[in-house]
């Protein structure tokens, strides 16, 4: 029978060599590592831990850790929204660092977590450096240019120079009025920077209120007719006549009234850009006169036989489907051709729906300011609800919404009673996912129906947090384990999901 004296000693020096093992472990990660008891005396700290902050073990933490730790797994009454293990920032000692706190395992009486930290002082130094110089490249670059003025090629060459410069830095231009950083919207802004520049006819397409009169901005700005008139014309609020006559002008006594000869917008505008919207909803008899001017380049005014040449860029924009009008004999063939040699699509807000949080916070800065209001908190419980609205009306419709919900709010935070949706577009969302379920009625078992609607579920909540599925797990109060099983029983990826975004 084995000495038990013996037996223990052993069991000891195994305890020793693990011990030394994991001290000598933690000693040699380049992180600082914490051991904190709830009555925040730190209990160990590593070798990097201590070169940074000095020796402070059996000493109680400073302020700054004091606050890191205390919001998170020894406050019961906690209301932050990070849950223990979710990476936070802080500034301890003057020290930029970024940190997790998890709870730890111990043989001591009080309750101990775990602090991991990374010193981030330098990454934080060198954001700061390079949105100084985002900030501040363009008064230098226009200084340059100022210094250089006595060659007029030099000065083209560094203009072109700066406009590169501006392009590989992803330069965010003061005319792109657009918010959000999904995929298509960035797809959106690289397009519009590759046409802008040409004098090619663009259309716009897109339903109401997804912004086209933005886009349309945005390519002016960016065209090398900048410096030149732009006039913006709504076809869909003028009278035919009317409407003809103010874009092409008319002769003298060409109809009662006209007592002298005018010229009409396109000639105003001659050398610039103008932006015909709702082109989709002109007359016959426009179409020809605007084929005319794209495919010749030319105007005849109203009352007169002769053509007059004009200089100008146009841009139009529809929510019509032009195809379709074609097909129905309401839109000329030719005139849809002439139009559309460079189509930008501007999609829907429910197919951008990562765009409704900074949309959101975009808004409520806005008409917080507008309306002198101290609003300072949306909640995630509302920023759900926006994110499973279907937005008939795109980002108009959420302005609004916004706009009306930051003034009906009584405090600093917006709540449920200051959403208040259209009734109309909610009815119809809930009858449609009800009719859809309704359908597949007899089509699949209630298992079935059950697991297309829990995919569905899971898929939305992973596009809501880009693929996190830490947070989706916490938000739907489910284990990890348990939803890597669903998701992979539904064929869903967070890795694509995220790669979406």
């Amino acid at each position: 029978m084995p000495d038990s004296k013996s037996e223990l000693q052993k069991t000891r020096k195994e305890v020793n060599r693990l011990v030394k093992n994991w001290q000598t472990l933690l000693d040699a990660m380049p992180i600082m590592v914490f051991l904190v008891r709830d009555d925040f005396i730190i209990e160990y700290q590593n070798r990097c831990a201590i070169e940074r902050f000095g020796d402070l073990q059996e000493h109680l933490c400073c302020d700054e850790l004091r606050l890191a730790l205390g919001n998170s797994i020894f406050t019961s009454s906690s209301t932050v929204a990070d849950p223990p293990g979710i990476p936070g920032e802080a500034t301890i000692q003057g020290v930029s660092v970024e940190y997790s706190v998890v709870p730890f395992e111990s043989d001591s009486e009080k309750e101990v977590a775990l602090l991991v930290m990374r010193d981030i002082t330098r990454q934080k130094k060198n954001e700061k450096e390079l949105l100084n110089f985002n900030d501040n490249i363009e008064d230098i670059l226009k200084q340059k240019i100022v210094e250089l003025e006595e060659s007029q090629e030099t000065r083209k060459r560094l203009a072109s120079q700066i406009n590169t410069l501006k392009h590989q830095l992803g330069y965010h231009h003061d005319a792109d009025r657009m918010v959000g950083s999904s995929r298509a919207l960035r797809e959106l802004r690289e397009m519009v920077h590759q046409v802008a520049k040409s004098d090619a006819t663009i259309l716009i397409t897109g339903e109401s209120g997804t912004g086209k009169e933005l886009v349309a901005n945005f390519v002016k700005a960016l065209s090398d007719r900048d410096d030149r008139p732009f006039l913006k014309i709504n076809c869909n609020s003028i009278n035919d006549s009317i409407l003809e006559s103010d874009l092409f002008g008319y002769e003298k006594g060409a109809f009662t009234g006209a007592v002298a000869r005018k010229k009409g917008k396109f000639e105003v505008v001659n050398g610039g850009t103008i932006f015909l919207d709702e082109i989709g909803d002109i007359s016959p008899r426009m179409q020809a006169s605007l084929l005319r001017v794209l495919q010749n380049g030319e105007i005849v005014r109203v009352g007169g036989t002769e053509p007059v040449k004009i200089d100008v860029r146009v841009i139009a924009a529809t929510n019509v489907d032009l195809v379709e009008a074609v097909e129905q004999k309401r839109f000329r063939l030719d005139l849809y051709y002439r139009l559309n040699i460079i189509n930008i699509n501007i999609p829907p807000l429910r197919e951008r729906k990562e765009d409704i949080i900074e949309l959101v916070s975009h808004f409520v800065k806005h008409y917080r300011e507008a309306f002198k209001k101290d609003i300072d908190f949306v909640p995630q419980s509302l920023i759900n609800r926006l994110l499973l609205h279907d937005w008939p009306g795109n980002v108009r419709e959420l302005e609004n919404l916004i706009q009306r919900a930051v003034l009906m709010a009584k405090g600093k935070m917006i709540t449920e009673d200051d959403l208040l949706f259209d009734r109309s577009s909610e009815q119809d969302e809930v009858s449609s996912t009800k009719a859809d379920m309704i359908s597949k009625i007899g089509e699949l078992p209630l298992k079935g129906l059950i697991a297309e609607y829990e995919a569905d579920v899971l898929y939305q909540a992973l596009s809501m947090y880009k693929g996190n599925v830490t947070k989706v797990a916490a938000d739907l109060k489910i284990g990890k384990t348990a939803l890597y099983d669903k998701m992979k029983r539904y064929g869903i990826s967070a890795k694509e999901i995220k790669n979406e975004g």
